[in-house]
Order: structure tokens, then C-alpha cells, then sequence
């Protein structure tokens, strides 16, 4: 132990040391997003804050939607929640989910403080959170000693070990020790992330699940979709969720077979994974000659049609938070990331809907429920553009065939839902100040 609290104290001069880096960085993803060059007194540890909080950190746009059934739950106790996040998409997530709440000031979205001391201890000198929740892989040395130090319960919830970081964290667990050690509580999505965890050292280790099951489907989306589907002129469509760059090659290619291999030419519904790219993407897609629809001027704000949508190639997808009205305008979905070596990003979302779902082959992000996913056969991987538009050539052939119901799609989602409340049980001894 007194080596890993040499290691943490080291780990902290390094990002003294590397803080003008990091603020460059800051400044130039600015440039493309301007809300990255706001309330900096917070990554600082300032800002409004209130005592006796739950803290829910949630990076960025993907964690905070894993965090709203959690965050939900919290608030039905009588919990005020400061969500934290290192994006601006994570905070405009926690803005977009939890408007009313944040109006009666019952969440209080902020910037996660910098892994500096100095940070931590400004924050926690003003205010004493209840509890720090912080979701998926979000293991920070700085921010974990420094509630360790203050006595602030900490929990790794919806957490995961992913496999090619394995072998790195357990030498350094072997040299040093690891920082789990130093958490009074780790809540794993699966069986095989609590092992891996039980093996850097974190002194307990529940199973719980993902939170991403539990999410809910906001019904006026999924009406909009469905009363905008006679308007895209009766063609099959395909949804590309959460794009991220470097895969739109990818993409274009398989559209481009895709178009080639079915007798009706499908629609592409094409979501970018962040606000930045709306512009680059809408060039890039027109560049390649596809007659595209914007959704920030072909819709309403009731997602009603405001031009002939009919001959449109792809309809591109630049808005936020309206993730559930593009899975559900189509019959199949790919998940992007998968095609990079970032890793494939929510299949959930899509499945909630009845949506088979395609990914590229990196899936380490998703390896649970990835791999149950592919074992149930609603979720396939594909190599390459190749596979990837034969895949969806015969997805969209099934489905256009037998639109009904997928049995095994229903059971797969029954068997992983409820991690919302066991979650939230787990917790309960530390909300009520009982300890662990």
C-alpha cells in the first residue's frame, strides 16, 4: 500500500506537470466545440456545489446514459445528484435527461475536477459529497486517493475491466498495487469484469449488471418515427448510430454495395457519435454524391417532414439526444466504433427496440453484453465493408419478409434487465450511512 501511495503522489506531479498540455488540448477541442471552453473554474474544483450530494460521474454522452435509470432511482430516494463529466456531450446529456430537475435544483450537472490535488481538496473543503458513484471505467488515482483520504465512500459502478487492459493493470498490481484496492466497493457488469477485478485487489466485488437495460424509451420519439416512415417512400432502412470518425469509408462502401445487392435502393439514417462532426459528415456525405436530408432543416420540432423526403439518399442525423427516433425510423442498426480501434459503442438501445444489430470487429468496449449478444444471434460481427453490406442485405430481407416480433431479441433483453435495482440495493447501506 505505501508503494501505490508513492505511485499516486508521483501519478500527481505528472499531471502538474502535463496541466498546460491538457489545457491546450482543452482549448483546441474548443475550437470545434466551444462548450469545452466553458466553466473551467470547476475542472479547477470551483463552482456552486451542494453538502451531503450523491455524486454520479459519468464521462461523457454513452456513461450518462448508462447513469439516468441510476441517477432516476437516486432522486425517487430523496437524493440530490451532481452528475460530473470530462465532455461536454456528458454534460448536455445530463441537461437534456434531467431538465426539471436541474431547474429545482435537484441535479447539478458539473466538470469533474482535474486529478491535481489541489482540485480535489479545493472541492471537498466546500462541500462533503454523501457518496461518489462513478460509472463504467472510470478508475482516476487522484480522484480515488483523494476521497479515500477524506472518507468518502466510493462505488465503481456499471464498472468493467476490459480484456486487453488486463494484463497492463495487473503488473502494475503485482509492482505497486492497483487503485481498486483503495475502493470500498466495485459493482461489475458480469461475472468475468468481478474477477478481474477480485484480481487487482478491490476488497469487494458485487455483480450487477448494466444499467443500459433498464433505460427508458421516450414514447414521442418512437411515434415520430413511425408517423414519419410513409414519408421516406416505403424503402428499407438502415441506421448507423453513433459514426465516429475514420469509418466513414467504411460505411459509404457498404452503402454502396448494399444499394447494388437489393432490388429497392435502402435509406441510410446516418448519426454522427459527437455534435463536431455534423458539418464534416454532411460534405463528406455530398461529396460522394448522396442526396442527403439534414434533420436540423427537414424536421419539425415534432419530427414532421418539411420537405419531400422521398428521394433523399441518406437522412444525416445532427441533432442530440434523439437517439431512440433514429434507431427506430430503421429496420436494422449498426453500431458504430466498431470499425476503429475506439470499439464499438451501445447495442442496447437498438435491441430495445426489436433492431438486430451489426458491429465491426472491435467489440472490447462491449464485451459484456457483446459476447451474449453474439452468442443469442441477435447481435453479428462483421469484418469489412464487405460482410457488413452482405449482412445487411440479408437482415433487411428477413425483416421485410417477417417484420414480427423476435423471440429470441425478447429473451435476450429479459435476462440481462434489472440492474437498476440491484444497484440501487447495493448502495443502500451507504446511502443510509451504514457503511459497507
Amino acid at each position: 500500500m505505501t508503494l501505490l501511495r508513492a505511485a499516486i503522489t508521483l501519478y500527481r506531479l505528472l499531471w502538474w506537470a502535463a496541466l498546460p498540455l491538457v489545457l491546450v488540448y482543452l482549448w483546441r477541442r474548443g475550437r470545434r466545440d466551444p462548450d469545452y471552453r466553458r466553466h473551467w473554474n470547476e475542472r479547477f474544483g470551483g463552482g456552486a456545489v451542494p453538502s451531503g450530494a450523491v455524486w454520479v460521474h459519468a464521462v461523457s454522452l454513452g456513461e450518462m446514459r448508462s447513469a439516468v435509470p441510476l441517477v432516476h432511482g437516486l432522486l425517487d430516494r430523496g437524493e440530490t445528484v451532481v452528475t460530473t463529466h470530462l465532455t461536454p456531450a456528458g454534460r448536455r446529456a445530463a441537461h437534456a435527461a434531467f431538465g426539471p430537475e436541474i431547474a429545482a435544483g435537484r441535479v447539478i450537472p458539473r466538470y469533474l475536477p482535474f486529478e491535481t490535488h489541489h482540485a480535489w481538496a479545493r472541492v471537498l473543503r466546500r462541500a462533503r459529497p454523501k457518496l461518489v458513484i462513478a460509472l463504467e471505467i472510470e478508475i482516476w488515482p487522484g480522484m480515488i486517493a483523494a476521497l479515500h483520504r477524506a472518507g468518502v465512500p466510493l462505488v465503481l459502478a456499471n464498472s468493467q475491466v476490459p480484456e486487453a487492459s488486463l494484463p497492463r493493470a495487473r503488473r502494475l498490481a503485482r509492482i505497486l498495487g492497483h487503485p481498486v484496492a483503495l475502493v470500498p466497493l466495485v459493482l461489475a457488469k458480469s461475472e468475468r469484469h468481478a474477477d478481474r477485478f477480485r484480481a487487482l485487489g478491490a476488497p469487494r466485488v458485487q455483480v450487477c449488471g448494466e444499467l443500459r437495460f433498464d433505460q427508458a424509451i421516450p414514447p414521442a420519439q418512437i411515434a415520430g418515427a413511425a408517423a414519419l416512415r410513409p414519408a421516406l417512400g416505403g424503402r428499407p432502412v438502415v441506421t448507423l448510430a453513433s459514426v465516429v470518425a475514420g469509418e466513414e469509408d467504411t460505411y459509404l462502401d457498404a452503402l454502396s454495395r448494399l444499394r447494388a445487392a437489393l432490388p429497392v435502393a435502402p435509406l441510410a439514417v446516418w448519426v454522427p457519435r459527437a455534435p463536431e462532426l455534423f458539418d464534416a459528415t454532411a460534405d463528406r456525405l455530398a461529396a460522394a454524391g448522396l442526396r442527403v436530408a439534414r434533420r436540423s432543416t427537414a424536421l419539425d420540432g415534432a419530427l414532421a417532414a418539411t420537405q419531400d423526403l422521398s428521394g433523399i439518399d441518406v437522412a444525416l442525423g445532427d441533432s442530440f439526444g434523439e437517439m431512440f427516433f433514429y434507431l427506430a425510423l430503421g429496420d436494422v442498426a449498426v453500431v458504430g466504433g466498431g470499425f476503429v480501434p475506439k470499439g464499438a459503442h451501445n447495442i442496447i438501445e437498438p435491441l430495445a427496440l426489436g433492431r438486430p444489430v451489426l458491429v465491426g470487429p472491435s467489440v472490447w468496449t462491449i464485451e459484456y453484453p457483446g459476447q451474449e449478444a453474439m452468442a443469442a444471434g441477435v447481435v453479428t460481427l462483421c469484418t469489412d465493408a464487405a460482410a457488413l453490406a452482405t449482412a445487411l442485405a440479408d437482415q433487411l430481407t428477413d425483416r421485410l419478409a417477417d417484420p414480427g416480433d423476435d423471440a429470441a431479441m425478447a429473451a435476450f433483453l429479459d435476462a440481462h434487465g434489472g440492474a437498476t435495482a440491484r444497484t440501487l440495493a447495493a448502495l443502500a447501506p451507504l446511502l443510509e450511512g451504514d457503511g459497507t
